[in-house]
């Protein structure tokens, strides 16, 4: 006699040992979605704030450009660069609308007095190009920050 452990032609249980597969592959298939995403909103959240920290860093630059106190004939000492804000410790600050804090600090150096570049329309003998460099630094959210460096020069006697 044979036993219906030992029948190989028995098909009971194929269905259950099929839908365990099955939702084991979508378990998994679920899982790696899960796991994409999160990283995907890591980064974009890195993204979103290292934009805030360089947003500040380009504030400065334009701090810069609207507070002629910082490139005039009075910062011309390559030893004493002038800080901006004015105070050293200070660093001026502003709030977006997401609540994330932005903060600016800077200094201008001048670097040189050089000929005014060609075709500025400057006459050579008489007047200077003076070279500054500003090295801006903007602060964003959880410590962030980005550093621009640019030059520029203004023209004087």
């Amino acid at each position: 006699m044979n036993s219906p452990a030992l029948n190989c032609n028995n098909q009971n249980g194929i269905a259950i040992v099929s839908v365990l597969m099955v939702l084991a592959l979508i378990t998994i298939a679920g899982l790696m979605a899960t796991r994409t995403s999160t990283t995907e909103m890591q980064i974009s959240t890195s993204d979103q704030i290292h934009k805030i920290s360089f947003y500040a860093a380009e504030a400065a630059r334009a701090y810069v450009i609207y507070n002629a106190d910082l490139y005039s004939s009075l910062n011309i000492d390559r030893e004493n660069p002038l800080n901006f804000p004015n105070d050293a410790d200070s660093t001026v600050k502003q709030t977006l609308d997401a609540g994330s804090n932005q903060s600016f600090k800077g200094k201008v150096e001048y670097l040189d007095p050089s000929l005014p570049p060609r075709g500025s329309g400057y006459q050579v003998g008489k007047f200077k190009a003076h070279v500054y460099q500003m090295t801006c630094t903007g602060h964003g959210p959880r410590n962030s920050s980005t550093a621009i460096e640019a030059g520029f020069y203004r023209i004087g006697f």
